[in-house]
């Protein structure tokens, strides 16, 4: 009986624990995904004092006598740059709404850098200006929505004057005024000048890194493949290490080659002629190679073999590259083209080929000139449409091959924060160099804004439908300005005195007068070589009218309420985190 009551107490314990309330998990005292709405002259203003914030940070770098900006990192030195989208792009605001505006400034430096690759500071601060005056016109009363289009109509008027009064790049001078505005050196723009003349318009102009404290330039011409000999004794020269061609017949193929039987029908047709070969193909292997080596160092025929440069997809499109500049018949299978049927007017032609362990240089002989000009136009439009900056720049690193030739620029420097400030100006330089080429060059310093406010106003005015409209257009107008009087304010001079002398002089001697602020004087900016590339001033007018129309238009603004959590608190979800990750799914 004693061993009974033991048991049933021992039961009665255990079904009163089975039903005792287990203790409530404690959840963070903080709510997800909450939105703060704010509406009408509370939303705009807030977008206004963030555009404010980073506006004011960017222009302080404008012209020759602009200021540096001093950028925080977490790891390693702080930069010190110049450059007005990578200052924007640093920028993030503690108040969300006030974020929200310098993210939409941020997106007008980032759509300048894209299409132009300079002038983010000049639109930046005609966004800044358009803002500011069109807030004033909204609070008066007048309707945002025609405000906002007149703002576009007269950017796309303004673009097209400016179009028609730029001057085409005549030569090496005009690049080097241009690139020599654009990064703020003398040096720098006789440096990327001399790149520019040198690989031509097709041509690639890429920086890099050295470990001296001078910049030089270093020039490779022809078509260049990161690809070398797939065998050393193919080597000709052994003191260099190298194996050149002298008027070689090329044959390409995107095949494996590892049968001999395959290649002897041409090889021996090139043994009668006597003719060296370079053979690109993705691999060659096994009894393939083997005779290859051995007719060569038996000095039966001069043979080079290489691989195919790239991979998957890209490798097909490189081989067709190298196929147009040579002339040569793009063998594959699925084309109906094997290699056993290949005869000697399939092959390309080259003037002379070097290859290198791993590089190979063709230097084409000119006869395919008409078939690489159309396929550099092909690869233009891809580059266009591409989807990355990556797929870009892989078809831009095309062109440059098939222009035949690269420059790299070795930019050196005492100390990292100094050596990439330099890389920035030569990316900004090399841009502007690029825009000038594209669609020619116009009087820098603001002169060339602040001639057009005055030169085109009554004609743009008359080109609108309302009242509000032309309110619109005069918005944009006052703001053409403000870069001109931005670049004399960082030289210590009064804007407004300095714009109404630019105006006066232009009216009295034409298009192309104003302030050279490294000078501190007035005078022919087109014959000083004081240059801004057209592009880049068209740019910046229409960037800076989109996102700053649009803002005028807003009458809502919806953020997330930032979560504000102690640091025990962001531990304990942390660790909730962890230990859901580490149970697993579970058992099904």
């Amino acid at each position: 009986m004693k061993f009974t009551n033991v048991v049933a107490a021992a039961l009665l314990a255990t079904t009163a624990s089975a039903f005792t309330p287990a203790k409530p998990v404690e959840t963070p005292s903080f709510a997800l995904h909450a939105k703060r709405v704010s509406f009408k002259e509370d939303s705009r203003r807030k977008l206004v004092e963030g555009i404010n914030q980073v506006a004011n940070a960017v222009k302080v770098t404008l012209g020759p006598k602009g200021r540096n900006v001093v950028l925080e990192r977490n790891y390693g030195a702080p930069e010190i740059v110049n450059d007005g989208v990578t200052i924007a792009r640093e920028i993030e605001l503690g108040d969300a709404e006030e974020n929200v505006g310098a993210r939409l400034i941020q997106e007008v430096a980032a759509k300048s850098d894209s299409k132009a690759g300079d002038g983010t500071t000049t639109s930046t601060i005609m966004t800044q200006a358009i803002t500011n005056n069109g807030m004033r016109s909204v609070t008066a009363g007048l309707n945002p929505v025609a405000l906002n289009r007149g703002i576009r109509k007269a950017a796309n008027l303004v673009s097209e004057k400016i179009k028609e009064l730029a001057v085409p790049v005549t030569g090496i001078e005009d690049l080097r005024n241009v690139a020599t505005i654009a990064s703020g050196s003398i040096d720098m723009g006789r440096i990327i000048a001399q790149a520019a003349d040198k690989v031509g318009d097709t041509g690639s102009t890429v920086v890099e890194e050295s470990q001296t404290l001078f910049d030089e330039v270093e020039f490779t011409e022809g078509l260049t493949i990161d690809r070398g000999y797939i065998s050393p004794y193919f080597v000709k020269d052994q003191e260099r290490q190298l194996a050149e061609l002298v008027n070689p017949k090329v044959l390409v193929t995107d095949a494996k080659i590892d049968d001999v039987n395959e290649i002897v029908p041409i090889l021996e047709k090139l043994v009668k002629s006597k003719d060296p070969l370079l053979l690109i193909a993705e691999d060659v292997t096994g009894e393939a190679l083997s005779a290859l080596v051995v007719n060569k160092m038996r000095g039966v025929l001069d043979v080079v073999a290489i691989k195919a440069p790239g991979f998957g997809n890209r490798r097909r499109e490189y081989t067709q590259d190298i196929a147009i500049a040579t002339g040569a018949s793009f063998v594959a299978e699925e084309l109906g083209i094997t290699l056993d049927s290949v005869t000697l007017d399939m092959l390309g032609t080259a003037d002379r080929i070097v290859i290198a362990k791993e590089m190979t240089t063709i230097v084409t002989d000119g006869k395919q000139q008409e078939a690489i000009d159309s396929r550099i136009v092909q690869l233009r439009n891809q580059a266009e449409e591409a989807e990355t900056d990556f797929d870009r720049d892989k078809c831009l690193e095309r062109i440059a091959a098939l222009g035949g030739g690269i420059a790299r620029i070795k930019v050196g420097a005492a100390t990292e924060t100094e050596l990439k400030d330099k890389k920035l100006r030569y990316e900004d330089a090399l841009n502007s160099v690029a825009s000038a080429r594209e669609l020619g060059i116009v009087p820098g310093g603001g002169a060339c804004l602040a001639y057009m406010q005055k030169a085109c106003y009554d004609e743009v005015l008359d080109a609108m439908d309302g009242e509000d409209e032309r309110q619109g257009a005069q918005i944009l107008f006052k703001a053409m300005a403000a870069p001109c009087m931005q670049v004399a304010e960082n030289a210590g001079v009064e804007g407004a005195v300095v714009l109404a002398k630019i105006q006066a002089l232009s009216e009295e001697n034409g298009f192309g007068w104003g302030w050279d602020a490294g000078a501190m004087e007035y005078c022919d900016l087109m014959e000083r070589g004081v240059l801004d590339p057209a592009k880049v001033t068209i740019n910046a007018i229409e960037n800076s009218a989109s996102v700053a129309g649009l803002v005028l238009t807003t009458e809502c603004l919806v953020t997330e309420i930032p979560i504000v959590m102690t640091e025990e608190e962001k531990q304990k979800m942390f660790d909730q985190q962890n230990m859901a990750a580490g149970m697993g799914p579970g058992i099904a």
